[in-house]
């Protein structure tokens, strides 16, 4: 029974893969959606402090291999979001390519539809706030960005996410470039717990409560956790194992 579950399971997986590899289209950029799709909480009639983290497949062929990722916050009593982001061709404009910017945080990333990562709500937040704040701003690779292995939007969210680690954020084995630690070879673990050892974010480990087990290689992450049950795989991302012998992918879309 054991091996039928693994034959079937290798048969969802491989589909799934073919499937993102497929149909995984954009439109042009110019006219790709941007709309949001109501994952975030209006501003005005949600007076508590919000901290939300989404990921989406990347623009064209980028997004058969992984996500985009970022951060949006919105203090107490605000009426708007501020959203923190690296994007890439900010550099052309000789520029940082950290992206502050008060807008919809739940949009789409040209054409691709978002998910939740993680949230934090209420009491506490303003101070976490201000921390992703502090972190953004000191981002080390502010004028630099390498779409793989890294730095990328994915090695920004990570670095946030190190700096506060209450948001238990476990970033998506699609994440190329949450392993980039640059001239460094070890470090916390992106979720801000645990440990992780990386080459150029090319090999590495990450061995966490948050994240649970993961091998990095070529940039492709290969792992499994426990809280829930799941396993980890590059394209298509994390697979939830349910209790009751289901299978559900939270891979991004």
């Amino acid at each position: 029974m054991t091996i039928v579950r693994l034959l079937l399971l290798v048969v969802f997986t491989t589909t799934l893969g073919i499937h993102f590899v497929t149909e995984h289209v954009n439109a042009g950029w110019q006219t790709a959606s941007r709309e949001p799709v109501g994952l975030a909480p209006d501003p005005e009639q949600t007076p508590e402090a919000i901290i939300q983290v989404y990921g989406a497949r990347a623009y064209g062929w980028r997004g058969y291999f992984g996500v985009h990722t970022w951060i949006a916050v919105k203090p107490s009593f605000a009426r708007t979001y501020t959203v923190y982001e690296v994007i890439g061709w900010y550099l052309r404009r000789g520029g940082s390519v950290v992206s502050i910017h008060q807008q919809q945080p739940d949009r789409r990333w040209f054409g691709s539809m978002p998910i939740l990562l993680a949230e934090k709500r209420g009491d506490g937040v303003d101070v976490l706030i201000s921390r992703i704040e502090e972190a953004a701003l000191s981002y080390p690779y502010a004028r630099e960005y390498t779409m793989w292995p890294g730095p990328n939007s994915n090695t920004f969210t990570a670095w946030i996410s190190r700096a506060v680690p209450e948001l238990a954020l476990d970033l998506p084995p699609t994440a190329i470039g949450k392993d980039y630690l640059g001239s460094s070879m070890t470090a916390v673990a992106p979720s801000g717990r645990g440990w992780q050892w990386s080459l150029f974010g090319l090999l590495g480990v990450i061995v966490s409560e948050v994240e649970g087990f993961e091998i990095n290689f070529l940039g492709l992450t290969f792992g499994f956790s426990h809280s829930p049950i799941a396993i980890k795989l590059p394209l298509i991302g994390r697979i939830d194992l349910s209790t009751q012998n289901r299978v559900v992918v939270s891979a991004q879309e």
